[in-house]
């Protein structure tokens, strides 16, 4: 197996050139699995389950690579939020009434994602990892394997629940099919993902040098976020505690990695190509999505690249210029973005006015001035002002540059590959600042949150300022883009009512009802289901 998750192979080599022997004994009837994808051929060992688990890898990367007419998937999580709404003359999720129905296709895209790959390829690695048939040289051996699906496992549900509320626990390996799947309540699916997340963070080892893979970090990470949800404040702060007192991760707060001698700050290497794993010298993300041009199953061909840019980048190439004539080109580091997720006021302005030479705030991370950069037009190299272009909604507006980078498909392409941080410490020091806030004690609230502003040279908070609303547009300055919005507000309970007050898009805030807390459950799986009648969320 390659040194790195990002070697991913698109599929298992079959055994060939087998010659079988006729006979007209009625042996030959008995069928045995011959082909190398078979599992019960290739999961009988260490190295067949070490495919596995990069197969269940390739599945979770599958969740951000769909194609580009479904921006309605993945981004689903962040329109109709308190971010703002989708720039583009698209209407996704702008009327909840008419758009966040049970057909609606981001609905659909989470649960097929869950129920039909994620879920599948874990149960078989932790079902055939504890057969007979399967050889280990030690127990901790299989132990970390079996971690490692439990971890996908548990982020799977965890996500399902966080969307969708009570859901089903698929828990083991189906050979028919089922139709009559039920619904387990919210509180039983958070036990059920607790118990895979504590045997993850048992066995999981505590380093690993394959960029990517899941250690016992991640595994705490989740955990701390789970223990919130559970309403068990003690054990969140615990995990959060186990990670950051490991003295294996750390904030970033010096300049480091590839641009480390260029004009920027810390915040802004964090995001510059070649940074994001530990071979740079970041210590701070702790599970990183990894991405590589003109790899198997990582070519924009198959849209598995990272999106941000496309979705987040402006459409500045499309500005015309006072006199009416096309003042922008497609510039390489600025790629081609399509405006699908604009920005709120509250996100580009409101929430750095308490301190705005927050480092999150400086133009080495939000660029908020753009120009003509069209040769061609009389206006080129001057800055595009407000009165002279009117269109701020799809074309010209603040960008956070964390979603910039070199796609070397092509500036044209939309997309970059550099590798994207799934879990970062700042967000495990802003979980326990929760998990504190929740048990009643605002200053370690603060004082958990003051570690995040202060690596941003941010103005400290004071403890009778923290709430939840605080927090969460601490989280929106330090994991803005990266941090998908809608699990977050859902899990806390908060997402009509920042939606209502800050989301900005007037019909979105008319229409957003208290049932759309949850995302309905999918239209398909109630009629597939035919065997039990599974109840629709309220109000939808």
């Amino acid at each position: 197996m390659e040194h790195s998750i990002k070697k991913l192979v698109t599929g298992l080599l079959l055994i060939s050139g087998l010659l079988l022997t006729q006979s007209c004994d009625e042996a030959v009837l008995n069928e045995k699995p011959l082909a190398f994808l078979s599992p019960d051929v290739t999961l009988v060992n260490n190295a067949g389950f070490q495919s596995a688990i990069v197969g269940l890898h390739q599945g979770f990367r599958e969740l951000f690579g769909q194609n580009n007419d479904n921006a309605d998937g993945w981004w689903s999580l962040y329109f109709g939020t308190d971010i703002g709404t989708i720039g583009t003359r698209d209407a996704h999720l702008r009327d909840y009434s008419t758009q966040l129905t049970p057909t609606f296709f981001g609905v659909t895209w989470f649960w097929n994602w869950g129920y039909l790959t994620m879920l599948p390829r874990a149960n078989q690695i932790i079902e055939y990892a504890q057969r007979p048939t399967a050889t280990w040289t030690s127990e901790a051996q299989k132990n970390a394997v079996i971690a490692e699906a439990r971890f996908f496992r548990a982020y799977t549900l965890n996500l399902l629940t966080n969307l969708y509320g009570d859901v089903p626990v698929a828990d083991k390996v189906f050979t028919e099919p089922k139709v009559d799947f039920q619904r387990t309540s919210r509180k039983d699916v958070l036990a059920f993902v607790r118990a895979d997340l504590e045997f993850a963070s048992q066995n999981l080892p505590l380093t690993t040098t394959i960029q990517g893979r899941i250690t016992k970090d991640a595994a705490d990470h989740l955990l701390t976020e789970v223990a919130i949800s559970q309403g068990e404040y003690d054990r969140a702060i615990a995990a959060a505690t186990s990670v950051i007192s490991s003295g294996r991760n750390q904030l970033m707060t010096s300049r480091f990695g590839s641009t480390r001698t260029q004009p920027g700050d810390v915040y802004s290497d964090l995001w510059k190509d070649g940074n994001q794993n530990r071979s740079s010298g970041n210590l701070e993300n702790i599970w990183v999505m990894q991405y590589e041009f003109q790899t198997p199953g990582g070519s924009p061909t198959s849209g598995f690249a990272k999106p941000w840019l496309r979705a987040w980048g402006a459409r500045y190439f499309d500005v015309r210029d006072p006199n009416n004539a096309p003042g922008g080109l497609v510039v390489d580091s600025l790629g081609r973005g399509v405006s699908w997720m604009r920005p709120n006021t509250h996100v580009l302005h409101t929430i750095w006015r308490e301190d705005p030479a927050d480092m999150r705030n400086s133009p080495n991370n939000i660029r908020r001035q753009w120009y003509y950069n069209n040769p061609s037009s009389r206006f080129f190299g001057q800055p595009i002002k407000p009165h002279q272009y009117l269109d701020t909604l799809y074309h010209i507006y603040p960008s956070f540059k964390k979603i910039e980078g070199l796609s070397l498909a092509g500036a044209t392409n939309t997309r970059t590959f550099s590798d994207w941080p799934m879990m970062r410490l700042a967000e495990t020091y802003l979980l326990r600042a929760e998990a504190h806030l929740l048990k009643g004690d605002k200053q370690k609230a603060a004082d958990n949150i003051n570690v995040v502003r202060s690596r941003a040279n941010a103005k400290p908070v004071t403890a009778d300022r923290v709430d939840l609303d605080y927090l969460l547009d601490e989280r929106l300055r330090e994991l803005i883009v990266e941090e998908p919005r809608r699990l977050t507000l859902s899990r806390m309970g908060k997402l009509v009512d920042r939606t209502k007050r800050y989301n900005g898009y007037p019909l979105t805030v008319s229409t957003v009802q208290d049932k759309n807390a949850l995302f309905p459950i999918p239209q398909t799986f109630i009629d597939a289901n035919f065997g039990f009648k599974v109840a629709q969320n309220p109000g939808y």
